[in-house]
């Protein structure tokens, strides 16, 4: 991330060696490699195509146990700011990946309020800014990045899509300003000209594309057609998922790309159907609800669909029942915790997805932390000890656990919501959870699995 000829090799290293993906079966308590775990019921066998996945997994998701908590009052900072800490945050709250915008909006709340809670950063409280991300058939993220960076914040959380983040990187690393994605996957990111102020608390979709492409395989299907939105999300995952599944020894008989703005999707479902896959994987944004009811009308079972991080959503106001039933999609990140999902639910009482909720709370206290950590609320001097705080030290999973550490002398490492957050040099996170998700009958989602991979 500070050093791209450093950073440069390590892409190539993931090509030549792929990601060790490991499937645990039980609980590390205090481990660094969190144990695989799951929840939900039911079978997801499926009688078409020979497609049978694996039953769900028992347990209540990857905890953090063993990290510090924190059971007293935080002691006040030694070093105290004239420029409290703002955030902005850049998310949708329109277009065509605007589901997401909630659940990330109320994990930066949380973020916020409890960090003010704990007595702030630096001796201050903490600010956020909230700005409309939109999607890339419009310009509203140019225009909310030049509103945020105008007013003054040192990191911006967002965007969502990683093509999205195409459009502003460049101005908001250019103007000395943290970006730090919640939910952008695309490898490019890995080796983009940043200046060390790009960073992600979600995983590169080489990890998302492997479990996928592995986790297909593993049901049973041994062709698999993909109709794919065309930029930079897309065609990166597709890459991946197809590598993962050919490399398992099945084989990708279509491939279908449809541009962001398309409305009608008949010919490349006609085309992808007529290759005859044993599943469908659909590497789209809400394009899912107009191409859904186009496969289903044609005979294909939901059992053989398999869905993507920016589609795996709450459909059941948009089917009818039984359309997406033994479904199945993946989205990178643990499960959200009750107690969690509890506290998002306090700051948003609508929320019914909590897709990347926890990254975005892990993205407010990092950013929090490592200010305290650098003594600045500078963004550059942010950026120089986000690493640092992800790794090496004391566990901790909360700011007020982790500030009071800090501001004992002592190293952190803050474990988050998403998982194990410890970031390469390149600003991405080294290891993280796929989850494995699968519809009901309502067209509702329930966790049936999670996958822990290193990258």
């Amino acid at each position: 991330m500070f050093d791209l000829s450093q950073a440069a090799p390590r892409a190539a290293k993931l090509t030549a060696l792929g990601i060790g993906v490991a499937l645990l079966a039980t609980a590390c308590g205090g481990s660094s490699t969190p144990s695989q775990t799951g929840s939900g019921s039911g079978s997801s066998s499926a009688a078409a195509a020979g497609i049978s996945c694996p039953a769900p997994s028992a347990g209540a998701g990857a905890g953090n146990s063993q990290a510090a908590t924190n059971s007293g009052p935080v002691p006040p900072s030694t070093t105290t700011t004239s420029t409290p800490l703002k955030i902005g945050s850049l998310l949708p709250t329109t277009g065509s990946l605007a589901f997401l915008g909630p659940p990330e909006i109320a994990g930066v709340n949380l973020g916020i309020k409890e960090v003010n809670d704990a007595g702030g950063v630096l001796g201050a409280p903490v600010s956020v800014v909230h700005r409309d991300s939109g999607d890339t058939k419009t310009d509203i993220a140019t225009q909310s990045t030049t509103a945020l960076l105008g007013q003054g914040v040192s990191a911006i959380i967002g965007a969502a899509s990683s093509g999205v983040s195409k459009t502003v990187i460049n101005q908001i690393t250019g103007a000395g300003v943290i970006q730090f994605s919640p939910a952008n996957t695309s490898p490019d990111f890995t080796t983009w000209d940043d200046k060390g102020l790009y960073w992600r608390t979600a995983p590169s979709d080489v990890l998302q594309g492997k479990v996928l492409g592995n986790y297909m395989a593993t049901c049973g299907a041994q062709t698999v057609g993909m109709i794919v939105l065309n930029d930079a999300y897309g065609t990166g995952l597709q890459k991946n998922v197809k590598e993962a599944f050919e490399a398992a020894g099945g084989k990708v008989v279509a491939e279908e790309l449809f541009n962001e703005g398309d409305s009608q999707f008949s010919s490349q479902v006609d085309k992808v159907l007529a290759a005859k896959p044993d599943a469908i994987a659909l590497i789209t944004f809400d394009q899912a609800k107009s191409i859904v009811p186009l496969i289903t009308g044609k005979g294909i079972k939901p059992t053989q669909l398999f869905m993507v991080d920016g589609n795996t959503s709450d459909y059941s106001k948009d089917f009818q029942k039984g359309t997406l039933k033994g479904a199945q999609g993946t989205i990178p990140g643990t499960f959200a915790k009750d107690d969690f999902k509890k506290k998002l639910l306090a700051i948003d009482p609508a929320l019914k997805d909590y897709s990347y909720a926890g990254e975005s709370y892990d993205a407010v206290n990092l950013i929090a932390l490592a200010a305290e950590a650098a003594k600045s609320t500078k963004g550059t001097d942010i950026a120089a000890k986000l690493k640092e705080v992800s790794e090496g030290g004391e566990k901790c999973n909360s700011y007020a656990a982790c500030v009071t550490l800090l501001r004992q002398g002592k190293d952190i490492d803050y474990d988050g919501q998403s998982g194990p957050v410890t970031f390469s040099d390149a600003g991405d996170p080294t290891e993280a959870y796929i989850g494995i998700y699968e519809y009901q009958d309502d067209n509702t989602y329930k966790p049936v699995r999670e996958e822990f991979g290193k990258l």
